[in-house]
């Protein structure tokens, strides 16, 4: 506990002694170190703005230092660059329809699987909250599929996958840098039986703000929701929730979710299906997700940037290849594959998928997330206090997107008046 206790300080509850964490920007919530304590005396707590930070009892620590050995916000590692690029999709229109991009972790996924592997990734729960769980069959492959705008609670999937491993089964595990990171400092040495797979990452948005809005969106535009947060859990009628839906376009893509008749839903009947669907940029929670206001503190100074995770693969959108590549571009969705390892060029899916190989400096040139956290912007804090305190996502988020565009402009111009 003595690099953790750098971080901590002491808060009594009951007659437990426990330590919260007070840098909060150097801890990115892998649970890393709560699963590799050998007295289990670090518990996943959630904070004022919904994000998971561990909780120390002191009186059951016996300062052993694994989680200070484990956690990868104090031991980084150094940048990789990737050896191979590839722009691809998938020959499947299925799997490329409901996935975010191209459609290639599936194709990945299913590889391992075939081997009777195992497959660990994001999925939404019965309260449409995102959670890392494991698959071991095709079927179950489309709750791992697309993205979930909000930070995946990793729970002890750490140590279930190796548990897997140790048995001998193929495991694929899936997350954003951070938790790769988290899971190869846990882990403490390579697998050969093991695929880690992190995708490019502009940071993770607040779970706690996410309940916010689906519950203000239930209620106000579905006319389904309840009063409280808390209340989502009891909700029957949704039915699916897309974050990447593409209807308009992989470009133009926007969130929606389909819920059924409220009345009906509650008593049973089978009835109607509602669909709310909204673009990005009119979406109120996605545009305080790209304008950085609810992410992460350790977002604003990511400790996986560059392949620091040590990832065999990561997986993007393929921005920019309408100017790379217009020729492979059809706006339904292309992946950017960056191969770190030998391991990731073998399990590189050539089968069933369409793709074209280039210098990685040319693609990454249009993914600037790959290398740069995102910038903290100087309101955060009031806005996150405000919506929090008001429990609602209103047009201040409008504001600062049309203000953010307005200071790019007048930068712009100025930088040409002087140039």
């Amino acid at each position: 506990m003595r690099g953790i206790l750098s971080l901590v300080k002491p808060v009594q509850y009951s007659s437990e002694s426990v330590v919260n964490i007070v840098e909060k920007n150097r801890c990115c919530g892998c649970s890393a170190c709560a699963q590799k304590c050998p007295k289990h005396c670090i518990s996943m707590m959630e904070d004022q703005e919904g994000f998971l930070y561990p909780e120390v009892n002191a009186e059951i620590c016996i300062d052993c230092g694994l989680c200070e050995r484990v956690c990868p916000e104090m031991n980084q590692n150094e940048p990789v660059n990737p050896s191979l690029a590839f722009a691809a999709k998938a020959q499947d229109d299925t799997i490329r329809k409901s996935s975010s991009s191209g459609g290639i972790f599936s194709l990945l996924a299913e590889s391992v699987i075939d081997k009777g592997g195992v497959v660990f990734g994001s999925a939404l729960n019965e309260r449409w909250e995102a959670e890392h769980i494991f698959v071991d069959d095709k079927k179950s492959l489309v709750r791992l599929r697309g993205s979930k705008y909000m930070q995946s609670v990793v729970g002890n999937t750490f140590s279930q996958a190796k548990d897997f491993l140790e048995k001998g089964r193929q495991v694929l595990y899936s997350g954003t840098p951070c938790q790769v990171a988290g899971l190869k400092k846990y882990l403490g040495r390579d697998y050969d039986n093991l695929l880690t797979v992190d995708v490019i990452c502009h940071g993770v948005p607040s779970p706690k703000v996410w309940r916010l809005y689906l519950d203000e969106l239930l209620r106000t535009k579905c006319g389904a929701g309840k009063n409280t947060v808390q209340s989502l859990d009891e909700i029957p009628g949704i039915q699916d929730i897309s974050f990447r839906d593409k209807t308009d376009g992989w470009k133009k893509f926007g969130f929606s979710i389909r819920i059924a008749d409220f009345k009906s839903a509650k008593n049973s009947v089978s009835q109607s299906v509602e669909e709310f669907r909204e673009s990005f940029t009119e979406n109120a929670f996605f545009r305080l997700f790209l304008e950085n206001v609810i992410l992460r503190p350790s977002c604003y100074d990511c400790p996986a940037k560059s392949g620091k995770s040590g990832s065999d693969i990561t997986l993007g959108d393929f921005w920019g290849i309408e100017k790379l590549m217009p020729e492979f571009d059809d706006d339904g969705g292309c992946s950017l594959v960056l191969i770190n390892s030998d391991k990731g060029k073998a399990y590189f899916p050539k089968k069933d998928v369409h793709y074209r190989q280039m210098n990685p400096s040319l693609p990454l040139n249009y993914n600037s997330s790959y290398f740069y956290s995102s910038r903290k912007p100087k309101y955060r804090a009031y806005l996150f206090r405000k919506i929090i305190k008001t429990r609602k996502l209103d047009s201040k988020s409008i504001i600062v997107f049309g203000n953010n565009i307005c200071f790019k402009i007048v930068r712009r111009v100025m930088k040409l008046f002087h140039s």
